[in-house]
């Protein structure tokens, strides 16, 4: 699957994805009003909102992006219509030849994450139907629990061609309350990626593997070690934009190749229209917005990383 990625990575010349957390705040009132018409003030308009949020940013970010990264949470707050939008969301994307990674963050024992990786990134068997439930290409993956959760999904990657994200070490700010602390004389997100590198040996995919880790842009010096220490390993880094992360502070993230690395803007993008420097386009121009944001966002990173 990761060659799959850096496939569309190559031919959008965008090592960028768009992070689909749509919130109510950043759904313009004339389109959620639409919905409270049809729905009533429900779980449903808030679903069918959303869904069409996000369809109008694929639909003028899908030529020029290789992928998008919607994060559960934002759907399951509202439940079966949120779930509902989530999935039509992945399958529109795919519909228009995205690569869908799907921010889970799962991480359980063994028979737990293993439901959680054939739900989302496997298939079920039911009679003599193959199913696939929720049908993402990656996922993003909690290590905590160790081995035990994430061989599951390693499992899942080379039975059906997926791939993973594990969390090393990431943006938020209370990150290094347990991502920094000292075993052995190393930080704990230092040993998360050399298991990282071990996992990622069985499941290669050319070049790179299908297990991949996320890194935050908010810690480029942690960043920059990390890269050393994971040559072979794709890395999501979150915290571009919103977070504080800009193009000067992704170099060392990305290999000499100029692959190694896939950069996530959320709100930055699908919000641009909130944004004074994208105001111009209005509420109802929110979906041209969010192509401006991604077509700077992408010559930030160019000009910073690549030039």
């Amino acid at each position: 699957m990761i060659s799959k990625l850096i496939e569309q990575i190559k031919i959008k010349n965008a090592p960028v994805v768009v992070g689909l957390d749509p919130q109510l705040k950043f759904i313009p009132d004339e389109l959620i009003q639409k919905w409270y018409k049809e729905c009533g003030y429900s779980l449903e308009a808030v679903g069918e909102a959303f869904f069409e949020f996000n369809k109008k940013i694929i639909d003028s970010t899908y030529d020029i992006i290789p992928a998008v990264k919607p994060q559960i949470a934002m759907y399951e707050q509202y439940g079966i219509p949120g779930i509902i939008a989530f999935k039509k969301t992945v399958d529109y994307a795919h519909e228009k030849g995205l690569v869908v990674i799907g921010d889970i963050k799962r991480g359980d024992i063994g028979s737990t994450s293993e439901s959680y990786a054939i739900g989302h990134i496997g298939s079920v068997e039911i009679g003599e139907e193959k199913i696939v439930p929720f049908d993402e290409d990656i996922v993003t993956v909690n290590p905590y629990l160790g081995s035990d959760g994430v061989n599951p999904f390693v499992d899942i990657c080379n039975k059906e061609d997926k791939g993973i994200f594990v969390l090393v070490k990431t943006s938020n700010p209370s990150s290094g309350e347990f991502q920094d602390k000292l075993s052995d004389g190393k930080p704990i997100y230092e040993i998360v990626a050399e298991k990282v590198v071990e996992w990622g040996n069985a499941s290669m995919d050319g070049d790179y593997s299908n297990v991949g880790a996320v890194v935050g842009a908010t810690y480029p010096e942690m960043g920059k070690i990390l890269r050393k220490l994971m040559p072979k390993t794709y890395i999501l880094v979150p915290g571009y934009g919103a977070q504080g992360g800009s193009g000067k502070d992704l170099k060392e993230y990305f290999n000499e190749d100029g692959l190694g690395a896939i950069v996530n803007s959320s709100r930055g993008i699908i919000a641009a229209y909130k944004n004074e420097n994208y105001s111009s386009f209005g509420s109802s121009g929110f979906a041209d917005a969010s192509r401006a944001a991604a077509e700077d966002m992408i010559k930030d990173i160019a000009e910073n990383c690549f030039a």
